[in-house]
């Protein structure tokens, strides 16, 4: 694990090459999801041209600026990046490529909506360097998928998986929701057992939010929709547990099932809190111990990279500069200490494995006992957590009660 230290994000030429993540923001959707609150519109697609433009031109602002980092995993995530045209798929991949250091990444995902997988398309995906799909199937129940505003129906999702599978995608996750209103175990069983069937190597399942001022959450709040049962969310988590192991997946994370070298590459940078660069509107990045964020306006984010002269000084990396000197970053937040330890905590609590104790504290020079001597304590004699020789982790308690545990470590800084 990497140690993060606050040095200027301009090259130095005594500074050692670190690896990152990159994420690559969409914001188109063709309708949003009833339950979405992520940073994704709808009718804007004649804006596409005009973001690619913008979007490529904050990618090849960050090559020229980090220099001394090379991308290990890119993800494409949105909204819905399989509403791009193909050639917008390829200027993006040409644009990581041409600006950032890398030689085959171990990982380049793209989000995918069953609707959206034609042959040609995947080629296009495979040509461009792609090489893992997550697709969001979310339910094999129609009237689900109906209730979940999506646009695509059982039969267009298990066709779409498929279809890259025999198309030459090795590596294709699933994405699943459960705890729906109306849903029931027996829906639930149902869809587990045909997504098991279509052995895919990679399969997350999410427990549903239901986030403020969503349509779901209206709708739940005024009655239009029956409140999801936390109880019978449970039970579907245990049942979906059961039938991944019983198929021979890995429970690597709380919410991810994996076959054995499926493991999402991009997400465990986030699980293990390493460096990642998000751009697009209202994507994050974690450099050097600085947090900061994109203004999420796709209109906005649009006139400003537009107004940037690439050709200055100041864009290719001739003077230094701060993440907020690019007008489109919109917040910047110092991680101190004892916040980065907290969060290494509690993202890596996420993982089966736990926290390794030996990365721990070659990180951070202290051991988490060190630092959270009764917090531990207490998650033990609750049976919240367990502690073997290498490792701390979660006990499958802990996994139920998650959000619980990984408050503690928050806490002190409140």
């Amino acid at each position: 694990m990497e140690a993060i230290s606050n040095m200027p994000l301009t090259k130095q030429a005594e500074t050692e090459p670190m690896s990152m993540g990159l994420y690559v923001h969409i914001p188109f959707c063709e309708t949003k999801c009833t339950y979405c609150d992520f940073n994704t519109y709808e009718k804007i697609e004649h804006l596409m041209p005009s973001y690619i433009t913008a979007l490529s031109k904050e990618i090849s602002f960050w090559g020229n600026h980090l220099e001394h980092f090379f991308l290990d995993t890119i993800f494409l995530g949105g909204g819905t990046p399989s509403r791009l045209p193909e050639d917008s798929i390829k200027l993006l991949a040409e644009t990581i490529y041409s600006n950032f250091e890398l030689t085959a990444p171990k990982e380049f995902t793209i989000e995918c909506n069953p609707s959206d997988l034609s042959p040609m398309i995947i080629q296009t995906y495979l040509s461009s360097g792609i090489n893992r799909l997550s697709i969001g199937v979310q339910s094999l129940s129609d009237q689900l998928l109906k209730v979940l505003g999506r646009r695509h129906d059982s039969l267009t999702a298990i066709s779409a998986l498929n279809t890259a599978r025999r198309e030459g995608f090795c590596n294709v996750s699933a994405d699943l929701i459960y705890g729906l209103p109306y849903q029931t175990l027996s829906d639930w069983t149902e869809t587990l057992k045909k997504i098991v069937d279509i052995e895919l190597p990679h399969i997350s399942m999410y427990c549903l939010t239901l986030e403020k001022g969503t349509p779901m959450e209206i709708w739940v709040k005024s009655g239009k929709l029956p409140n999801p049962d936390p109880d019978l969310a449970a039970d579907m988590y245990e049942l979906g547990m059961d039938c991944m192991n019983a198929a021979g997946y890995e429970h690597y994370e709380i919410s991810n099932w994996a076959m054995e070298g499926y493991q999402s590459q991009h997400n465990l940078r986030y699980w293990t809190n390493q460096n990642y660069l998000g751009a697009g509107p209202g994507a994050h990045s974690y450099l050097n111990g600085e947090r900061f964020s994109n203004l999420k306006s796709p209109r906005d984010y649009i006139n400003l990279m537009h107004g940037l002269d690439s050709e200055s000084n100041w864009f290719n990396k001739k003077v230094s500069f701060q993440p907020t000197d690019l007008p489109v970053v919109e917040t910047v937040e110092t991680i101190g200490r004892e916040l980065e330890i907290a969060e290494t905590l509690m993202m890596g609590l996420r993982l089966t494995d736990g926290i390794k104790i030996s990365d721990f504290e070659g990180r951070f020079g202290i051991t988490p006992e060190e630092m959270y001597r009764d917090t531990i304590t207490e998650l033990l004699s609750n049976k919240l957590i367990e502690r073997n020789p290498t490792s701390i982790k979660l006990t499958h308690r802990g996994r139920l009660l998650g959000n619980e545990v990984f408050s503690r470590f928050l806490e002190p800084l409140l």
